[in-house]
């Protein structure tokens, strides 16, 4: 049988790098000791700092990132496959990149992934977003190999837009991934339902590390890491926002039998829309 332990770090990343490279390293090393082959960190690892200009002047390429110098490090020292869930690199053009990595055991780079959709919110109480400001979207889907087992690559709001855990599927990716600092807002209203359809609907894991708690630039963020089995199973969930690290087991034929189960990604036929359609309330799609 194929098995994978992974391990999904949960963080309250503030806006000193340095800091947030420390607690990350602390619990990685705890991740591996609990013997996670795969540990995957939460997004913007490196930092969580609202002030637009203050990102900016502090963001570096990817080759002098010093949290991706680290990451590479520490890989090599553990002997794992670390996953940057993301943290900003300088894009160009005055804008960042939500870039998320993963290293091999060896510390070399194996892919690297740009959220491609970005957080323009407006939410109740007042609270908006606007990722689109400050960071360029990406525009590639990607997956990357672990020992044999494809890994799709997604970060936050994506986890939103099921077409994208779709094509990774079907592109024979068995983990899927959206590390996350997800609002308390909509986090408590949408957090487990999300983890759990994208797992189900495409019959694979689903990993995904989430930033936690009220953090140094005033934000809050949901917490609830989660690994999600391809029945919709919670496999491992941290019960809170409070920085730590859950593992799990994955068995990752359950992947092939879930999708030999219920086959809808076989299943999937091409339609039209008529134009014509009119919905139960009598009002016409446009």
């Amino acid at each position: 049988m194929r098995e994978m332990i992974v391990a999904a770090v949960q963080m309250r990343s503030g806006v000193s790098v340095p800091a947030n490279i420390a607690a990350m390293e602390d619990l990685v090393r705890q991740a591996a000791a609990r013997g996670a082959r795969y540990v995957q960190t939460p997004e913007m690892t490196g930092a969580l700092v609202k002030d637009r200009e203050a990102l900016r002047k502090s963001l570096r390429p990817e080759a002098e990132d010093p949290v991706l110098r680290a990451a590479s490090k520490l890989a090599t020292d553990l002997g794992i496959y670390l996953h940057i869930g993301s943290t900003a690199v300088d894009a160009g053009n005055g804008m960042a990149g939500n870039r998320g990595v993963v290293f091999a055991p060896d510390g070399a780079r194996l892919a690297g992934y740009d959220k491609i959709h970005m957080f323009d919110v407006d939410l109740d109480n007042g609270e908006s977003w606007r990722e689109s400001a400050t960071y360029q979207s990406g525009d590639k889907a990607v997956t990357v190999d672990l020992d044999g087992a494809l890994l799709g690559m997604g970060i936050c709001y994506d986890v939103r837009f099921p077409h994208l855990f779709r094509d990774l599927a079907l592109a024979g990716a068995e983990i899927l991934t959206a590390p996350a600092a997800f609002t308390r807002q909509t986090g408590e209203a949408h957090w487990h339902v999300l983890q759990r359809a994208r797992a189900i609907e495409n019959g694979a894991f689903m990993v995904s590390a989430a930033q936690g708690g009220v953090h140094e630039d005033g934000r809050e963020t949901y917490g609830h890491s989660m690994i999600v089995d391809p029945w919709g199973r919670v496999l491992a969930e941290m019960q809170g926002d409070e920085p730590g690290v859950i593992v799990a087991g994955l068995a990752l034929d359950e992947v092939r039998a879930a999708r030999s189960k219920i086959p809808n990604l076989k299943n999937a036929r091409s339609y039209r829309l008529d134009k014509g359609l009119r919905t139960s309330m009598g009002e016409q799609v446009a």
